[in-house]
């Protein structure tokens, strides 16, 4: 990487924006790779890297974001462990830190079957659950050995505590004995090197024999052993030095294990780190609402509604800006403060971010090309020390860029031109400009000067663009209009602020007539331009009213269509049913019809066989009545004349058409119904006048929407016994069902909780329900229970 592409990537600003990134990177490791990121050049390389922080996005959506906090580089003590060092406390807890990291992150990568592109790294992670258990069971904090490390380690400390209670206990002694009072500076026992004492007035420390251990600052306390616990000191003594040796064998034995895994634990801290800075770019793009660009190696460059990540979402103001498709340079002209800086940075700092693996702050549909190298010279670089004007510090860049510009160069040029006489540097920025063009190089440039505006207008690959900029209240829209020139606006901005009007009158006259004319022609393009825009906003309202309305058209005849459908299998559904349960008593009369020859044949129990009978009366009627689905009777027109020998009637009760054979003198009437001859009443039967032959059926289709309508999605059985309920229960569900209603509602009410009870325990035997459940706060609460069909 050159100096000059260095000094590039700083004046657009990517070390900010890599700075934004370690801010969501978990580790300090991953924190220092984030920084250190630089562009890639590969376009390969670099989709991968896009479709990595894609995936990551996707999984942090699905799941969180995993635990990558607490990593820590440790190859530097591995090795030494290696070498057969002894690692302490707190470079074993860091190794175990890591081994708990790399087992949570697979384990979250294991928790669903979601594949990524990031598979392969969270397959490389290699848990190691015995160590990281034994690493803390013996550890269980910085500078703490826990007793459960050993046996014996748990064994000496139990002999520490009871020989220290032993030495406390034959101190005790001395200090409540009252021939010592008088010595004592206090009735208390201390510890000084690890050995008991007891405070003694300086004036009487040969009064008790002992070690002296310590004196006190102003000389006045002696802190000596007594002479009967010097014995037990040295027993207490030893026992430490036996506890330290065996936590330095527990560190060693822990030290050696972690060297036996040492390529396991770098390979994850490795992968971990990687992990780190792959979801440290998810975060980032949800923070900066960014997308996965395209990425093209035509040298084509589109951002639809580009936001520059470093300027606060809540200001700044998209732009929509493209290079490479049917133009090659950029002319970008306009006020001061107009947002033409802002807009070279933008697309060279997206693009840089975009080569760097990060989602872009644009919308979709925006893409952009690999550019090995983006040149800029972005800023005043004024340096009195080094001598160099604006003018100079410009050119010695520029100088640079002519040096290294190519074909696969992206060149962003600020101000070109200025700082030096007017017509001198125009003419310098046009063939500096037509120079970057020959060399194949995408050019975007600033300028005031309207010979540049000229040059872009009568050249081919080369467009105006401007920041528009509001006069009336002399601020910066920052959008940007491809193909229009922009004005510098001096003498608008300058009446605005106050400046005399003579004054302006006067600058007006000493203006060149061309320049005068150049600027009134690019002010009717800007109010043709603007009348253009309101006719295509107008334009584009009506459009979307139109597809608004064309979107409710359809969508209200696809739900006519659905509910057609939906009602044609619903009439389908019960017309079956009615003809399944047709057949099923129509079986059942049979098979009792039997049974009661077979009983008449075999016994003479009259009464029992006349119960049969009855019974199976009741079943013929209960059938019937089922068939009928509860239809009321409509009124039917009077028959225009008397029925006649011949006539075609309809027997009501049955709903079947039959022909009149004879009429008896009681009034009766003999009929033809099929291969079947009955007898009816005048009552019992109606003359069909020239009826449709369809009729029947209309009778069937209006008796299934009676049925359907008389069906409520809402039950009421409070006050009824569970005896009584249950049967209505089962109607109502059978009703429901066959309606094709998808939830019902059981009114139970609170009470004793009985008949809820005996209400959900017939729903769970339902075939027809799928799930119930009671009722939320508004729907009645633990007073309903609410079903739902499968």
């Amino acid at each position: 990487m050159n100096e000059l592409y260095e000094k590039s990537l700083k004046k657009l600003e990517l070390d900010k924006v890599l700075e934004l990134l370690a801010e969501h990177a978990g580790s300090e490791a991953a924190k220092e790779k984030c920084r250190a990121m630089t562009p890639l050049t590969d376009a390969d390389d670099i989709r991968a890297l896009q479709k990595e922080t894609s995936d990551a996005c996707k999984l942090i959506t699905l799941k969180g974001s995993p635990s990558l906090g607490g990593i820590r580089d440790m190859s530097a003590s591995l090795a030494r462990a290696d070498r057969g060092g002894v690692l302490s406390t707190e470079e074993l807890l860091q190794i175990a830190g890591c081994l708990k990291s790399a087992r949570m992150v697979k384990n979250y990568a294991d928790g669903d079957s979601v594949p990524t592109v990031l598979d392969p790294w969270f397959f490389q992670l290699m848990a190691n659950k015995y160590l990281e258990e034994k690493i803390y069971t013996c550890i269980p904090a910085k500078d703490e050995i826990a007793d459960a490390a050993s046996d014996e380690l748990a064994s000496i400390r139990r002999k520490i505590r009871q020989q220290s209670a032993k030495i406390r206990e034959s101190l005790q002694k001395i200090i409540s004995s009252p021939s010592y009072a008088k010595i004592l500076r206090e009735p208390i026992i201390t510890i000084r090197s690890d050995r008991f004492v007891v405070p003694v007035k300086s004036e009487c420390k040969n009064d008790l024999p002992g070690l002296v251990h310590d004196v006190s600052a102003s000389g006045s306390t002696f802190f000596i052993e007594p002479m009967q616990a010097v014995n037990a000191n040295n027993a207490l003594r030893e026992l430490f030095v036996a506890e330290r040796k065996e936590i330095e064998r527990i560190l060693a034995e822990l030290s050696s294990e972690c060297a036996n895994y040492r390529t396991h634990i770098e390979e994850n801290y490795r992968v971990l780190v990687t992990l780190d800075c792959i979801f440290a770019r998810a975060k980032l793009s949800f923070a900066m609402n960014a997308m996965e660009p395209e990425i093209r190696t035509d040298g084509r460059l589109e951002l639809k509604r580009a936001r520059h990540p470093l300027i606060d979402r809540q200001a700044v103001v998209p732009i929509s800006v493209r290079l490479g498709t049917d133009f090659d340079t950029l002319i970008i002209t306009g006020p001061n403060t107009g947002g033409k800086t802002v807009t070279l940075k933008t697309i060279g700092l997206l693009t840089l971010m975009a080569e760097c693996g990060m989602h872009i702050p644009a919308d979709d549909g925006s893409y952009v090309s690999v550019f090995p190298l983006v040149l800029a010279d972005i800023g005043d670089e004024q340096s009195i020390e080094q001598s160099l004007s604006t003018f100079s510090a410009h050119m010695k860049n520029i100088v640079e860029i002519v040096s290294v510009c190519d074909s696969e160069s992206l060149v962003l040029l600020d101000e070109l031109g200025a700082g030096t006489d007017p017509a001198e540097g125009a003419a310098l920025a046009v063939a500096l400009i037509e120079f970057c063009r020959q060399c194949g190089a995408k050019v975007a440039a600033t300028t005031h000067y309207a010979e540049l505006k000229i040059y872009a207008m009568r050249t081919d690959g080369v467009i105006n663009a401007s920041c528009e900029f509001d006069v009336e209240t002399l601020k910066p829209t920052y959008r940007l209009l491809i193909g229009i020139p922009g004005k510098s606006n001096a003498f608008a901005i300058s009446r605005r602020l106050g400046l005399p009007e003579h004054i302006i009158d006067k600058a007006k006259s000493m203006v060149n007539e061309n320049d005068t004319n150049f600027e009134d022609v690019l002010n009717q393009l800007e109010q043709q331009r603007q009348e253009m825009e309101r006719a295509r906003a107008e334009a584009e309202q009506l459009r979307l009213e139109t597809e608004k309305q064309k979107k409710q058209s359809e969508q209200y005849y696809n739900e006519i269509k659905l509910q057609r459908e939906k009602a044609a299998q619903q009439a389908k559904k019960e017309a079956q049913y009615i003809i399944d349960d047709a057949r099923r008593t129509a079986n059942q009369v049979y098979d009792e019809l039997k049974q009661l020859r077979k009983q008449m044949q075999d016994s003479t129990d009259v009464q029992n066989s006349n119960e049969r009978q009855a019974a199976l009366r009741r079943t013929l009627n209960e059938a019937e009545a089922k068939l009928s689905g509860g239809e009321e009777k409509k009124e039917r027109p009077k028959a225009s004349r008397e029925i006649r020998v011949g006539d075609t009637v309809e027997l009501l009760k049955y709903g079947s058409k039959a022909t009149v054979l004879s009429i008896g003198k009681d009034g009766t009437y003999q009929l033809q119904a099929g291969i079947m001859k009955v007898n009816a009443k005048a009552n019992e039967i109606y003359l069909l006048e020239n009826q449709p032959k369809g009729n029947a059926k209309k009778v069937i289709e209006g008796k299934v929407r009676e049925l359907k309508a008389a069906v409520s999605p809402e039950l009421d059985l409070r006050g009824m016994a569970v005896d009584e309920a249950l049967p209505v229960l089962d109607n109502f569900l059978d009703s429901a069902f066959l309606a094709n209603l998808p939830t019902v509602r059981i009114i139970h009410g609170k009470g004793t909780g009985v008949l809820r009870s005996a209400v959900q325990d017939e729903l769970r035997r339902s075939k027809y329900v799928k799930s119930f459940r009671l009722g939320v706060y508004g729907e009645g609460e633990n007073g309903v229970t609410i079903a739902e069909f499968k």
